[in-house]
């Protein structure tokens, strides 16, 4: 993504004076702490800045992201001569991060994230300042009330080099002159919840009518499911919620037979929300009700087939 940048940020007038426009949120933004031997390669920040948050693996039909817009700030460090591992040099940066009240919303390494197609989807500071070895890499996306950060750590065969882009969420507005006491509106780029979300926390439950099962199986048809995305945007808007898949049959066949064919269908969905979505596994559990839970009759073919379904519970009490 190309966009102006400032690095000294006192000597662009333009963006000087949108800071001193009423309203305008330019915050101290979170700072790491690194070892002694770290040395700031580069920096850059922005007060009216677009930022793509990247919240899920890398999907070919684009993965989960929010699109958010405020002030920026990105520090790229360099640790010379250091042989930690990847993970030896996230971990105290992921507790600092911890320490200071910010919720992890993603967290992944190389391949999992998406390899080569992540990375590049990732707005760092250029190379050799930021470097980022394509299979070696981890990545964290946290948010703190209106403040969200990414943090990338990489290394090469003799350093260690992490990144780090906070930004505080404003909307970036026209400034307007002729009334001094113009505020911006505040938003929040996660409150658009989905649909799903809102029967969630609603109702307690949702049924997620649009999965598609193979005939008398538990395998899940190959193909993208709104009610899946619009599940797994809720997961990542509210990190705190935990939900529970229950899977419901028809009455034709044994109870056992149908609770243990329900279990393995939730037990699918779940799978699909961890290795599709990155929804954490303890976040999620599966169960089968078999036909214990109607919400039609088996009297018809309609009815036997709007009783076979998989339903989400909201199982925590706060998201």
């Amino acid at each position: 993504m190309i966009r102006p940048r400032c690095v000294f940020v006192s000597k662009c007038l333009s963006l000087y004076a949108l800071m001193l426009w009423p309203g305008t949120i330019w915050a101290q933004s979170f700072a790491l702490t690194l070892p002694q031997e770290a040395t700031i390669s580069a920096q850059d920040s922005d007060p009216a800045a677009s930022y793509r948050l990247l919240i899920g693996p890398f999907a070919p039909e684009g993965g989960l992201a929010v699109d958010l817009e405020g002030a920026r700030s990105d520090t790229a460090w360099r640790l010379p001569s250091n042989q930690q591992t990847i993970l030896q040099i996230t971990a105290p940066l992921r507790a600092q991060l911890a320490d200071a009240g910010f919720q992890t919303l993603y967290e992944c390494d190389g391949m999992h994230c998406g390899g080569f197609d992540f990375r590049y989807e990732l707005d760092l500071l250029p190379e050799p300042q930021m470097h980022v070895d394509l299979g070696d890499y981890h990545y964290l996306a946290a948010r703190r009330g209106d403040e969200f950060a990414a943090l990338t750590v990489s290394r090469s065969s003799n350093s260690g080099f992490v990144h780090l882009t906070t930004l505080f969420s404003h909307p970036i507005d026209t400034p307007d002159t002729s009334s001094p006491l113009a505020q911006p509106v505040a938003s929040d780029p996660f409150a658009q919840t989905s649909q799903i979300g809102q029967t969630l926390e609603q109702d307690g439950s949702a049924a997620l009518d649009d999965l598609v099962f193979d005939s008398g199986k538990a395998t899940l048809e190959a193909k993208t499911y709104d009610s899946l995305s619009g599940l797994a945007d809720y997961m990542a808007a509210n990190p705190a919620a935990r939900v529970a898949l229950v899977g419901h049959t028809d009455t034709v066949g044994g109870l056992q037979v149908n609770i243990t064919l329900s279990r393995a269908r939730a037990q699918a969905v779940r799978q699909a929300l961890i290795a599709q979505f990155a929804i954490a596994p303890d976040r999620i559990t599966a169960e089968g009700a078999g036909w214990l839970a109607p919400r039609d009759t088996n009297l018809t073919e309609a009815g036997r087939q709007n009783n076979r379904r998989v339903e989400v519970v909201l199982t925590s009490t706060q998201s």
